[in-house]
């Protein structure tokens, strides 16, 4: 990014990381969590059981994933998990601690795999809840619903030049 804007980055997240990417993963449950009438402690108990969930599913679902820790100048903001297969990209994850969103680091991230699909010749692909706000970045990227799974969307987007169409 240029100008005003925080320098991005990512490095590959590493063992010590595992309780900064809980507490990346914890954030974004926050609002969902808010109105259940656990204490401090249950909620960070079930967080907790989530985020090894996640990870577990992931580790056995997503062949050649890679786990970034994403970098705002030079501190920890989030993190990025990326699938690349042989027809599709997949964005695994893609989150912020609170305090970094809404500053265009999400588009400074995610701009390189779309170049990386388009030259690749497949599409980008994302699984979003619903009510997530980012959708409206993922539109603004090109991304378009192609599917619903539960209470998420199938978003893709096509590479660039393609005549692809996505289902509705």
């Amino acid at each position: 990014m240029t100008g005003d804007s925080p320098a991005v980055a990512l490095r590959p997240a590493r063992d010590d990381d595992q309780p900064f990417l809980a507490s990346v993963y914890a954030s974004t449950r926050e609002e969902e969590l808010r109105p259940v009438p656990w204490s401090a402690e249950q909620k960070r108990a079930f967080l907790a059981q989530q985020f090894a969930a996640q990870t577990a599913h992931y580790a056995e679902h997503y062949d050649g994933l890679t786990s970034d820790v994403i970098l705002v100048d030079g501190a920890r903001a989030g993190r990025l998990l990326v699938a690349r297969w042989a027809k599709e990209i997949r964005i695994v994850d893609i989150a912020l601690l609170p305090q970094f969103r809404g500053r265009g680091i999400g588009t400074a991230l995610l701009r390189p795999i779309l170049d990386e699909a388009d030259a690749r010749g497949v599409a980008a692909v994302i699984h979003v809840e619903q009510s997530n706000p980012a959708l409206a970045l993922y539109r603004r990227l090109g991304f378009a619903p192609a599917g619903e799974h539960g209470i998420y969307f199938r978003m893709e987007r096509p590479p660039a030049g393609s005549q692809a169409k996505t289902a509705s």
